[in-house]
Order: C-alpha cells, then sequence, then structure tokens
C-alpha cells in the first residue's frame, strides 16, 4: 500500500530562485502532496554547457535554499542512471528504492505540449498523476487536456516570471540578484567566481 505522496519537479536548477520556491510552495499547499522533490538533472555528457554548474554543486544549492521546508528535498537519483536522464527510467529506480511512495509529476505547460515525444509517454500518462503549472507564451493557453487522460492536472499556480538563464546573465553582468535568490544561495554564490565568466 502507498503510504506517502511525492511530487516529482525536474531541472537543472542553475541556480535554483525565488521562484522554484514559490511554486513548489504553491504545489504543496494546493494539492495533496505530503513531499516534493527538487530532482536535480545531471550535466549531459553530449551537451557541451560551460554554465551549467557541476551536480554536486547544483544540488548543494538546492539542498541550503529548502533547508528551512521541512517538506521539501533535494533528489540527486539521476546522478547514478545513465546519460542522458528520461524521466521514465528515473521513476523505475525511485519505484525501486521506495516502493511504498506514490510519486507525481510536476511539469509546465511549455513540457506538457511536448510530452508524446518523451520515452515511453503513454506508459507515463496512464500510470503517474501529472501536475502542470502555467507558463507564459505566445500561443493561446488551451484550458485542459481531454486527450490525455484524467491523470492531467493543471494547477493554477501564480506564475513567475524569473529565469535561471536571466539570473546567470546578471551576475555575469555585474548586478544585483539578491532579491531573486533565496539568501543561501546568494551567500553561496556571492562567496564564488560561478557565473561571473
Amino acid at each position: 500500500m502507498k503510504t506517502k505522496k511525492v511530487g516529482l519537479y525536474f531541472g537543472s536548477f542553475n541556480p535554483i530562485h525565488i521562484g522554484h520556491l514559490i511554486l513548489a510552495n504553491y504545489i504543496l499547499e494546493f494539492s495533496d502532496l505530503e513531499e516534493l522533490w527538487f530532482v536535480v538533472t545531471p550535466h549531459s555528457p553530449f551537451k557541451e554547457k560551460k554554465s551549467l554548474l557541476e551536480d554536486n554543486q547544483r544540488l548543494d544549492m538546492v539542498q541550503q535554499a529548502i533547508a528551512p521546508y521541512p517538506k521539501m528535498r533535494a533528489s540527486n537519483a539521476e546522478f547514478f542512471l545513465p546519460k542522458p536522464s528520461y524521466t521514465v527510467d528515473t521513476l523505475a529506480y525511485l519505484n525501486e528504492k521506495h516502493p511504498s511512495y506514490s510519486f507525481s509529476l510536476i511539469m509546465g505547460e511549455d513540457n506538457l505540449k511536448g510530452l508524446s515525444k518523451w520515452k515511453n509517454s503513454h506508459y507515463l500518462i496512464e500510470n503517474y498523476e501529472i501536475l502542470v503549472y502555467p507558463r507564459l507564451s505566445e500561443d493561446d493557453k488551451p484550458t485542459n487536456y481531454p486527450d490525455l487522460g484524467p491523470n492531467i492536472h493543471l494547477i493554477e499556480a501564480p506564475i513567475i516570471e524569473i529565469s535561471s538563464t536571466e539570473i546567470r546573465q546578471m551576475i555575469k553582468d555585474g548586478k544585483n540578484v539578491r532579491p531573486m535568490l533565496p539568501v543561501e544561495v546568494y551567500d553561496y554564490l556571492e562567496g564564488s567566481s560561478f557565473y561571473k565568466s
């Protein structure tokens, strides 16, 4: 019998910012999830991305940022899986490690639109609850996805237009990003050369 409902929020979190925390907190408060895990996506060996910090540095920032939130956890599950990581494989790994947990996926509307291209997407849609938060886009925003089945749930979470890409560029340009970051992450970055070159 499943004993705990856990939402999985995947991302590079490069760096994690207050938008991620606001969204995660909203989902925890307005759903039946008991915990939310930030699943830190590892650096793909097939991509060269100089601005992407090492896996454990990003994991460390997430751990520090969520320390005040007892229902949030940082997960390095994908660090131990073959690259590139596929969500269906990560779920298989987590189900094996935590057989009594019931996992849900958390994704933005932009990811939902491309979900049919994911590995074993039909299996994911049929077997996992998928919580979808709104994203701004130039397209007309759909209000439901009747073709994807009953496991898709749209959450009317606030739309926060802060991006890690923007934050990295601001740091590189010497601009103040303190209001956009949890204080622990700001302090972590302030004492380093991360994103400055």
